[in-house]
């Protein structure tokens, strides 16, 4: 690149010093040479790459050890083949995790690293889940704003770089409190109050801005609440959903940290991760938007007990509100409006409450079978 650009300079002078010459100074394409959206023209476009059906993508995901990374990654090796789905983090993985396929250290705030991941493993998909929730990001502002905003831009540049079909995730925390919340349709007043949601609407307009100025592939979900049995509880304000069943299991008591009555959109983690890979594999001409809310139920934390109650009587479940969590909530979305991703590219949840209650139970009552065998 540095002898590139040597070259285009010196012949740059040589024409525009050469008496009499109307010629223009000299362009040289440079997309098969390499470049980053930080240094094209203002004239370049991208446009993704395209395999055929008989290819499988590879995929890069980041963030890889959150609640969501392992459980995609599942389920795209199970369709595309192991080796053909990276996962990535800044953390050490525990042993399964790291045996089940492959692994990297990833940092994406680093761009250099980044961008050699993508080259070296000839990188076709890219899934960024990197980012700090909710709550801890409002702990941690100047954090959550390098990783979650920052970090994305080096997403953005790279995939738009390499011609890479790009998934973003958004959220129910991407609205405010002056957004329309019973339900909330695709497009409306957003305005969130935390730095989690206002990253995540800083994404979608990237996002869509890239597609629309230089052909990148951007795909995205506002995704509810996600409720999953295998993972711990992240640092989100939807998190008491999961905690709820830790706490039923371990001890038979719960303290919600939400009023009974915060009404907030959910769902099972099979459903999430299904939609994402839907929307991926989704034809580019089925595609009315780029950002897409998708939705299951919708319940309050009196709801959730009630119904967990019906298989676990006994247990004891109080309120202790936390305010900064709860003047989250309550900016937030009550119900989603999914519509146009249902009659886009066919989205249907397979869980409602009842199915919820029932799997999460399912999976710690066999747990708990194990833990006591061995």
């Amino acid at each position: 690149m540095p002898v590139f650009r040597t070259l285009s300079k010196v012949a740059k002078q040589a024409l525009l010093s050469t008496p009499g010459c109307s010629c223009q100074p000299l362009t040289v394409a440079v997309r098969n040479i390499s470049f980053s959206p930080r240094q094209v023209t203002s004239d370049a476009s991208f446009h993704s790459v395209s395999f055929s059906e008989t290819d499988h993508p590879k995929v890069l995901i980041t963030g890889g050890l959150g609640q969501l990374g392992v459980g995609l990654a599942k389920l795209l090796r199970k369709r595309f083949g192991k080796n053909n789905v990276i996962l990535s983090d800044i953390r050490k993985p525990p042993s399964n995790v790291f045996h089940s396929g492959p692994f990297i250290y990833s940092d994406i705030l680093d761009y250099k690293n980044l961008r050699e991941i993508v080259v070296n493993n000839r990188i076709t998909w890219l899934v960024h889940y990197s980012a700090l929730l909710s709550a801890v990001g409002e702990a941690n502002v100047a954090l959550a704003r390098s990783v979650n905003i920052n970090g994305l831009h080096n997403i953005l540049d790279i995939a738009a770089e390499h011609g890479l079909r790009l998934f973003v995730p958004s959220t129910i925390g991407a609205f405010g409190p002056t957004s329309p919340r019973n339900p909330t349709p695709d497009l409306c007043v957003q305005r969130p109050r935390t730095i989690y949601g206002v990253s995540k609407v800083h994404a979608e307009l990237m996002g869509e801005y890239y597609h629309h100025r230089y052909g990148l592939d951007f795909r995205c979900l506002r995704y509810p609440g996600i409720i999953s049995a295998d993972s711990m509880p992240g640092g989100g304000t939807t998190d008491y959903a999961v905690q709820i069943f830790h706490d039923a299991i371990k001890s038979g008591k719960f303290e919600c940290n939400l009023r009974p009555d915060t009404r907030l959109p959910m769902m099972y983690i099979d459903d999430c991760l299904r939609a994402t890979l839907e929307v991926m594999e989704a034809p580019v001409d089925t595609l009315s938007m780029r950002t897409y809310n998708i939705n299951a139920m919708s319940f309050t934390p009196e709801e959730l007990a009630q119904e967990l109650q019906k298989q676990m009587p006994e247990l004891d479940v109080t309120y202790d509100v936390d305010h900064v969590r709860q003047a989250i909530a309550d900016s937030w979305p009550m119900n989603f409006d999914d519509s146009n991703a249902r009659k886009d590219w066919g989205w249907k949840h397979d869980y409602d409450l009842p199915e919820l209650v029932q799997t999460m139970l399912n999976f710690f009552g066999a747990e708990t079978l194990m833990a006591r065998a061995n």
